[in-house]
């Protein structure tokens, strides 16, 4: 089993680039970040003519995940309890045969010190909350199949950067931020691309601000963080880089886990 995590920086203005790559790789799930648009307004039908089944959480212009399965998807769910009163569309969940997936835009935060960085702090405090109850690897007697992926928008730590001191104490890499994704993989999570490569200067996102790509400028912000049943059968976390130097490409590349 393939499954992948890729922030798409808009599904609509990305869709060649998307169905393109679909068709190269086909993931047996792919989860989706940023597809910035309303449920109406996602390309279902172009992808369904792939072979797979979709479920959205849109907004409008902003935010907005998906999730495309070629099996079927049950229990599916958008949001969670205790997520902030605006309800941005941040996190659907599904269950695709006995493996259960979570995919996830966490909040940028813009800057420490900012009302975004209180918010970001914020919707991680509730997100750990209900993980903690609800999606919580040791909350059974059972062995769950639990992934969690998706953009984070946070480095676990210095070898997530290119440049670890140019980046001390900025968004992404704050040890505020860090300690609420400790506080996630405590629960029972594992950082599935950092168990088979344990060496730095593996990036997933460069910022087109900076032309940060030309100078492989990046940061590992988007992540599989999932239970030891799964860490068990993982094989491969793989970045595709190739995807990144395609023409009009997202600022993300797509993370590919594969289970045995």
């Amino acid at each position: 089993m393939q499954i992948a995590t890729w922030n798409v920086n808009s599904a609509r203005a990305r869709l060649p680039r998307i169905l393109d790559w679909l068709g190269e790789h086909s993931p047996d799930l792919v989860c989706l970040q940023e597809i910035k648009c309303q449920d109406e307004q996602f390309p279902r039908a172009q992808i369904e003519e792939l072979g797979y089944n979709v479920e959205t959480y849109g907004q409008k212009a902003y935010n907005g995940v998906a999730l495309l399965s070629k099996e079927p998807m049950d229990d599916v769910r958008r949001g969670f309890p205790d997520d902030d009163d605006d309800a941005q569309a941040r996190a659907i969940a599904a269950t695709i045969g006995d493996i259960e997936v979570m995919n996830l835009y966490v909040v940028n935060g813009k800057e420490p010190g900012s009302d975004k960085f209180a918010y970001k702090m914020r919707w991680l405090d509730s997100l750990t909350r209900y993980l903690a109850s609800d999606f919580n690897p040791r909350s059974s007697d059972l062995p769950r199949k639990i992934v969690l992926c998706g953009d984070f928008n946070i480095t676990f730590d210095d070898r997530d950067i290119y440049d670890a001191e140019a980046w001390r104490g900025k968004i992404h890499c704050t040890d505020e931020e860090r300690e609420a994704l400790a506080g996630i993989t405590e629960l029972g999570f594992n950082d599935a691309f950092r168990h088979l490569h344990e060496e730095g200067g593996h990036f997933t996102w460069w910022d087109f601000r900076t032309r940060a790509w030309s100078g492989n400028r990046g940061l590992r912000i988007d992540h599989f963080l999932v239970s030891e049943p799964v860490l068990d059968l993982t094989t491969e976390v793989a970045i595709d880089l190739t995807e990144r130097d395609q023409p009009k490409p997202s600022d993300h590349a797509p993370v590919l886990l594969t289970l045995t």
